[in-house]
């Protein structure tokens, strides 16, 4: 949705979607307007309560009937398993979508990463597909003024330009772009170090499999040690992403920097910030 700041200034209920890699502040932010009468949507936790709810339930079940104790409570319906995915912990999705390399050190098979990645990109867009009715609920159920739709970091892997359309029709895009080089290695050392769950291309997965195989001297996805992989394919999956929201953005929205987003206080810090992202895109033509 492009906008001149009179038309913005006027957007009496304003809906925005922020995009970025995990890390920029996308979350952060989004909290952070919470308390100022925006609704917060969270695409992941959409994904993690509505559209793999499911599949985490029953690989949990699944792992749990191994256990006997557990198995006997189970199949006679003395205890039950529940879902507690948070808005700023993701960790049911990101165990179900697991890592790839060898089950015996806690990676999932090549076959069921794929399968898994599949379920996970379709509910990516499933979830994006809900924002346009969800803004009508925030509004009319919830009594919220605003909306901010915090999404994935791997929207722009998904391959889906009716998703991006949609977004853009609903909804301002505003992409949160890491700085410089320092910043970007601080994203990447931080999401290492604290994982959020990965969507990866096919191709792009295959290629960098294929590559990650050669370098260590190995002939099957299985023999690999899924942390070590997960490593070494963050730095190159986040710079494959750089050009994708930079093409998604240039044409449809509007950067601000990681940098100026940590500054943001309140939502007057944030409709500044965006005044000051319309007013540079057009100075800049």
């Amino acid at each position: 949705m492009k906008l001149s700041l009179e038309e913005f200034r006027a957007w009496k209920n304003k809906s925005i979607t922020l995009l970025g890699m995990s890390g920029v502040g996308k979350t952060h932010l989004s909290g952070t307007l919470r308390r100022y009468n925006w609704f917060h949507y969270s695409g992941d936790y959409r994904i993690g309560t509505r559209y793999l709810d499911e599949e985490i339930m029953d690989l949990i079940k699944q792992q749990a009937m191994q256990v006997p104790f557990l198995r006997a409570l189970l199949r006679k319906d003395w205890i039950y398993i529940r879902n507690n995915i948070k808005v700023d912990d993701l960790g049911p999705v990101l165990c179900y979508v697991g890592k790839l390399g060898n089950p015996e050190l806690g990676g999932v098979q090549l076959g069921d990463f794929k399968h898994r990645q599949a379920l996970y990109r379709q509910a990516e867009i499933d979830a994006m597909i809900d924002v346009p009715e969800f803004i009508r609920k925030s509004q009319e159920i919830y009594g919220y003024q605003h909306f901010v739709n915090d999404v994935g970091g791997s929207l722009c892997d998904i391959e889906s330009p009716k998703v991006i359309e949609l977004l853009d029709r609903h909804s301002l895009l505003l992409y949160i772009q890491a700085l410089d080089s320092n910043e970007e290695e601080m994203l990447i050392s931080r999401a290492q170090e604290d994982p959020k769950p990965l969507y990866f291309r096919l191709a792009f997965l295959e290629q960098q499999l294929q590559a990650y195989l050669v370098e260590n001297n190995l002939q099957y996805a299985a023999e690999m040690d899924p942390d070590d992989f997960t490593r070494w394919i963050f730095p190159r999956l986040f710079h494959s992403r750089v050009p994708s929201y930079e093409a998604i953005v240039n044409p449809r929205g509007y950067t601000v920097t990681s940098k100026e987003v940590a500054e943001v206080r309140d939502d007057n810090d944030f409709l500044e910030l965006l005044e000051t992202a319309i007013s540079r895109k057009q100075w800049n033509g």
